[in-house]
């Protein structure tokens, strides 16, 4: 049981396991600052152009109950409790959430490409300079028309 814990330990204080930490807890800051700016920013600037629309109240109703809520101007939660909803003003906005994210995020991961270069692959092959073959990188003589080759 003893090298059951000393092995756990090393698996979770790893570096890549301590980063991926890190990671976890700023995308989780980081969905909810994105999700503030959805619900906070966007929205109501995308509601005044639909005429005052709350699209999180947006939902159609499939069951009596519901309906019978619905047509009574009930928001979601309280058709929620009466009974089977379809909630497709929340899923809408959920969406715009996701579309927002991942927009933050590709722009993020293209600027620190530029910054961090990506560090470049050795050739695997070279071409032999007196038959123009392709072998392989570290080798001294060529396999198909067995010259020396310089070294590089």
């Amino acid at each position: 049981m003893k090298n059951f814990f000393i092995e756990f330990k090393k698996f979770a204080f790893k570096g890549n396991m301590l980063d991926l930490a890190v990671g976890m807890i700023i995308g989780t800051a980081f969905t909810g600052l994105v999700n503030s700016i959805v619900k906070n920013l966007i929205m109501p600037i995308i509601s005044i152009f639909t005429g005052g629309i709350d699209f999180n109240n947006m939902y159609l109703p499939l069951s009596k109950a519901t309906f019978i809520l619905a047509e009574k101007g009930a928001d979601l939660e309280t058709a929620k409790k009466a009974g089977a909803v379809f909630a497709y003003g929340a899923f809408l906005t959920d969406f715009l959430q996701f579309l927002i994210l991942a927009f933050v995020v590709f722009c993020l991961i293209r600027q620190l490409n530029k910054l961090i270069p990506i560090p470049k692959e050795p050739p695997k092959t070279k071409i032999c300079p007196f038959c123009k073959s392709e072998i392989p990188h570290e080798a001294t003589k060529c396999a198909h028309c067995t010259s020396d080759l310089p070294t590089t």
